[in-house]
């Protein structure tokens, strides 16, 4: 332990009570470390197997020493969230609660990135992490008929708030627009009565934000007569499905390829326009080591007639690498050579894929970027995209 560094055992009590329980249950085998997305980059080492037991040694942000508590936030905020090392844990340690837990300290303290603390005021200000105002929410619906939703109706569309504000990711939440009209699928929106999910800044450690942010999406939800809804982001569906119910949610939430599977398994859906093109799908972090979910956004690639489905080898469901947008990665600027996404395009592109498949609006914009910096033959489509195409 470094010198300077002593143990201090009121925050490591702190972090305990904020989530970080976990930290007892690690008994320092290193297989975490082992499956981290951040052993693909050479330039980085990210030793996360010693976060619980300095946890446990109150060893952690205890120093005084500037430039090492500099070094711990940077490190703290490394991980993603991608859940690779939870998946994997002999004793189910799950690490992202170990670190909200600490980010929490470092919120209170005001010692976490610019990048985090404005995009977390946004979303308390505007409701959406763009800063945008919120009466413009709903801007993306033009020229696409959708309805306010209203008692009675099937789902409450949650288009997530990348859709509803960047011009690339519009085009997505209007596909799945057309999806549901397809399939006569009764939906509304609530415009701007509905926030950011918050799940990436309570991730962040912004759990005050969080707990006010959602505490009001429930609410609005409650006295829209919400039951079911259906999501474009699965980040929003995990936090809803996984973490609203803190907050007295009543209702369902299902992800949007769920939701067009069980619609093509009804024959609601009828895919007959032919893709004849090869296409690789790549699993988000949130939808698959999250929910579980694998087979439905495949099933409805598959659905598609002339595409030729193919698999990156060795990282595809479980072993999926992360984009990097998770736990607000999405907002940090990561130097060259240390972008998940890089590699994970390349692994795609490797394939002989002509399109990268995607199921997550983080994923989308990630990706993209990459490839357009890398100068790559890919091109990057969302599922509904796709299967809109297709109908």
């Amino acid at each position: 332990m470094n010198a300077r560094i002593r143990p201090d055992w009121d925050i490591r009590d702190a972090i305990l009570e904020m989530g970080g329980t976990d930290a007892y249950k690690c008994y320092q085998c290193g297989k975490c470390m082992a499956m981290c997305p951040w052993t693909h980059v050479e330039s980085v080492v990210f030793p996360v197997y010693r976060t619980p037991q300095s946890v446990k040694l109150g060893a952690i942000m205890s120093s005084e020493d500037t430039d090492e508590i500099e070094r711990e936030v940077t490190e703290v905020y490394r991980c993603v969230g991608c859940e690779s090392c939870s998946t994997w844990c002999p004793h189910g340690v799950h690490m992202p609660d170990i670190m909200r837990g600490i980010r929490r300290i470092l919120v209170e303290f005001g010692s976490y990135p610019s990048e985090l603390s404005e995009a977390v005021s946004r979303i308390h200000s505007s409701g959406n992490p763009f800063g945008e105002p919120r009466e413009n929410r709903a801007a993306w619906t033009e020229g696409a008929e959708v309805p306010p939703f209203e008692t009675g109706m099937d789902y409450l569309y949650s288009p997530c708030c990348v859709p509803a504000y960047d011009p690339r990711a519009v085009k997505v939440a209007k596909a799945s627009v057309e999806v549901l009209k397809a399939a006569n699928v009764s939906f509304g929106i609530l415009g701007d009565g509905e926030s950011c999910c918050s799940e990436a800044i309570r991730r962040a450690g912004a759990e005050e934000v969080f707990q006010e942010v959602a505490g009001a999406n429930v609410t609005a939800f409650s006295e829209a007569g919400v039951k079911k809804v259906v999501t474009t982001s699965p980040h929003c569906h995990r936090t809803f499905d996984q973490e609203y119910g803190e907050l007295e949610a009543d209702f369902e939430s299902v992800h949007q390829t769920q939701l067009f599977a069980k619609l093509i398994e009804q024959q609601r859906l009828e895919p007959k326009n032919a893709l004849e093109k090869k296409v690789v799908y790549h699993d988000p972090c949130a939808l698959g080591r999250g929910c579980g979910v694998y087979d439905e956004p495949r099933g409805v690639l598959k659905s598609i007639p002339g595409l030729e489905l193919v698999e990156i080898p060795n990282y595809s469901r479980e072993y999926s690498l992360c984009c990097g947008g998770g736990s607000g990665g999405v907002w940090l600027e990561r130097p060259k050579g240390e972008r998940f996404s890089d590699i994970r395009v390349q692994q795609a592109a490797a394939t002989g894929a002509e399109i990268l498949a995607v199921a997550c609006p983080y994923c989308l914009q990630m990706f993209e970027d990459s490839v357009k910096t890398m100068d790559l033959e890919l091109e990057v489509k969302d599922v509904s995209e796709l299967l809109a195409a297709a109908l």
